[in-house]
This record gives C-alpha cells, structure tokens and sequence, in this order.
C-alpha cells in the first residue's frame, strides 16, 4: 500500500494536534496578563489610591472569575506542593464615576472569603454606562491540590486545583 507524502503529513499533524500539549486560554493561563484593553473589550483596572474625600462604597459586580494556579513542581510530590494562585475577576463598573477601591481576603481551610469593592463619589452626578472590566487578584495564600470554595462578594465559586498528569 502507498501512502502520498502529503496524505501522510496531513495525518501526523492531525494526530500532534490531539496529543500535543494543551493549549489554555490566556485567561486561564498563570502569569499572562493584558494591560490596557483585551481582546475581549474588557480595560485592565487596579486598585485607586485611597480616597480622602466622601464617596459610597459598594461590592463589585462580577460576571466571571477565572482560577490561574502557578505551575507545579515535577521534583515535589503532589501532597507537599503549594502554588501561588491569581484570581481573573471580569466584571462591570455601573457609571462613569465608579473605581476600584479596595480587598478584603481571607482564607478557612479550603474556604475563601474575597471583598471587591468599588467607591462612587458622593453628591456627584454621573453618567450611567457599563464600563466592563478585568482585575488581577493575587491570593494572600498559596493552595495545594484540592477542591476549594471561594466566595466573591456573596456569589460562591467552586475549583479544584490538580497537579498536571505527564
């Protein structure tokens, strides 16, 4: 039986294509961060410096938030190792006006408990449009392998962190 040269690449690249590393989402990737505005129209936002005039505080609106565990340590067994994890929050500022202004983190066990919160000027008036965004929150703690709850502003999250099969 003859197989073209061509027939036969188109084959192998197929099948590297299935069995090759897995490619993750930016997102979901540990240490890959946009600044600016993403792909997703979403701008980059970080915490305002303190605020010394009046203003509302509020939690933050959210929409998604992507789990981005750092990369394990083949030479450590899987029970012993802790990885520094980074939370992708995406949400939505409901005007003009509001900011970022602060977070509270604090960790039970495999139970974490995440305040975002946003400030609005008081006695100010402001222009109501959605302003979608993204925040990068590095967690106080590092994590080892297992089921986890994390809590954001009320709205509960389930993960699980897993050392990566070779």
């Amino acid at each position: 039986m003859r197989v073209r040269w061509g027939h036969g690449l188109l084959i192998l690249a197929l099948w590297s294509a299935c069995t090759g590393p897995r490619l993750l989402n930016p997102d979901d990737r540990f240490g890959h961060r946009y600044t600016g505005q993403a792909p997703d129209g979403r701008v980059t936002l970080t915490l305002a410096s303190p605020d010394s005039g009046a203003s509302w505080r509020y939690p933050v609106p959210t929409d998604t938030v992507h789990v981005r565990p750092g990369p394990f340590r083949p030479d450590l067994l899987p029970a012993m190792q802790a990885v520094p994890v980074e939370l992708l929050i995406k949400g939505s500022l409901p005007d003009a006006c509001s900011e970022l202004d602060s977070v509270a983190q604090e960790r039970t066990g495999h139970l974490l408990h995440v305040q975002l919160w946003m400030r609005r000027p008081q006695r100010r008036r402001c222009r109501p449009v959605v302003r979608p965004f993204r925040f990068y929150l590095m967690l106080a703690d590092s994590l080892a392998p297992g089921s986890y709850t994390l809590k954001l502003n009320g709205r509960v999250f389930t993960f699980e962190l897993r050392v990566p099969e070779e």
